[in-house]
């Protein structure tokens, strides 16, 4: 394939943008080459600049759950649009959709609108902090929630020790509060609030991991942090930006039978626009301006264009019984041809599959943590990702990171992702 009119417009791109992107990993950095450029969407497909047309495989990083353009939700976008884009007042939106997502998740009595995953889970810390007047939060290792100052943290050297930044401009003052676990690692956790006996607010987890690829947790291991939290009076927070109403229409709570304090929501929720919500029972929520003293605000939370995709996006998966079961059955489809493929040329690898979402480890060992996720060929993953790409495959251009598979896919686009996936591993 050519990509020169996405290789002009990089070019011009790095002149006023950084590394002539908005977010990194778009940069293609961990691939090596020339970033797509994408012009248009519609279903299973993304078109970029060149006119190239690209089975999609990370679907905005998530939302796309019915695929690109979903006619319900462009024509409720294009008819609010019409009536006013923002008011920074209320609307009957906000209430219509959040009465939705109160009724469609478990354990949740209110929900508050914000305008992105990282502003649901920076809120939500904060909330916690402010709930059990407690000050140090713990995180896992490879689980990403969002660029908060309080969440880029890198390991200390030890399972008790205090975290350290792993960005400029994120202070030691911040790190000392954040405590840094392996993830599908009770003990682990155990030990470190231990060490930290009466100081903990909130371990924050994703409760299926999508940011190392896609890791679930092992047996017992949300249950136990569950028991954990109750023991110590620890409120546990489910990021599931990528997870809520894409593995069920109640996410991982629902999933797995584990009820988490606070919830975090991105992604799907909103449709494919920007927003974030974050969610808990009413004595956690009545803790929030302008009811209780933990403050939180945005000029654009709420905004009428996001609501109104959102509330049609889980008008449908509400409504359609049959969709989970879709798509699951079409990435088990996805996950056996490409495993008998890479198999049939010998490529060493393993797959971890949950639902709706997928991702391939060039590694020999089973995936369960960052550890074991780090220790993938990443040399096999470049050849793999630009020879998908060259065979109209759009996989997520790095080794961590899991593929979300929308409904708009059909058994032939998976077979034609197969067959490609069979034909790069013959070069590998």
């Amino acid at each position: 394939m050519l990509y020169q009119r996405s290789s002009a417009l990089f070019r011009e791109a790095q002149n006023v943008i950084p590394g002539g992107v908005n977010s990194p990993v778009r940069a293609f950095k961990a691939v090596g080459g020339t970033p797509i450029f994408a012009k248009s969407a519609q279903g299973a497909y993304v078109y970029d600049e060149d006119g190239n047309r690209f089975i999609d495989y990370i679907n905005s990083w998530g939302p796309m759950l019915l695929g690109h353009a979903y006619p319900p939700v462009v024509e409720a976008v294009i008819n609010q649009a019409k009536n006013g884009t923002s008011y920074g007042m209320p609307t009957a939106l906000e209430t219509e959709i959040a009465e939705l997502a109160v009724d469609m998740v478990p354990n949740i009595d209110k929900i508050r609108f914000v305008n992105s995953g990282t502003e649901a889970c920076m809120s939500a810390i904060r909330l916690a902090r402010g709930y059990t007047k407690k000050e140090k939060i713990i995180k896992f290792a490879g689980c990403y929630h969002g660029h908060s100052d309080s969440f880029l943290i890198a390991a200390g050297s030890g399972a008790i020790t205090f975290g350290t930044p792993n960005s400029p401009g994120v202070t030691p003052g911040t790190a000392k509060d954040t405590l840094l676990a392996r993830y599908n690692d009770l003990e682990n956790v155990q030990a470190l609030v231990a060490a930290n006996a009466n100081e903990i607010a909130a371990i924050i987890i994703e409760p299926v991991a999508g940011n190392m690829g896609c890791i679930p947790p092992v047996n017992g291991f949300l249950e136990g942090l569950r028991q954990l939290c109750k023991d110590h009076d620890i409120l546990l927070i489910f990021d599931e930006v990528m997870t809520g109403f894409r593995l069920a229409n109640g996410g991982v709570q629902e999933l797995k039978g584990v009820d988490a304090d606070i919830v975090c929501f991105g992604k799907v929720v909103g449709g494919g626009l920007p927003v974030g919500a974050f969610a808990a029972r009413n004595d956690i929520m009545n803790q929030l301006a302008p009811l209780g003293p933990v403050y939180q605000a945005g000029t654009l939370s709420g905004n009428p264009l996001a609501m109104v995709a959102g509330l049609q996006m889980l008008k449908a998966i509400k409504t359609d019984k049959g969709l989970m079961n879709r798509l699951e059955e079409k990435t088990k489809y996805l996950h056996t041809g490409i495993g008998e493929a890479l198999n049939k040329n010998g490529i060493v690898h393993t797959i971890n599959r949950i639902g709706s979402m997928i991702s391939v480890h060039f590694s020999e060992e089973s995936v369960t943590d960052f550890d074991s996720a780090a220790k993938g060929n990443n040399e096999t993953f470049k050849s793999f990702f630009h020879g998908m790409l060259n065979k109209g495959i759009y996989i997520a251009p790095s080794a961590f990171e899991s593929w979300f598979i929308t409904d708009a896919l059909t058994y032939q686009d998976l077979n034609e992702t197969i067959a490609a996936v069979e034909e790069v591993a013959k070069k590998l």
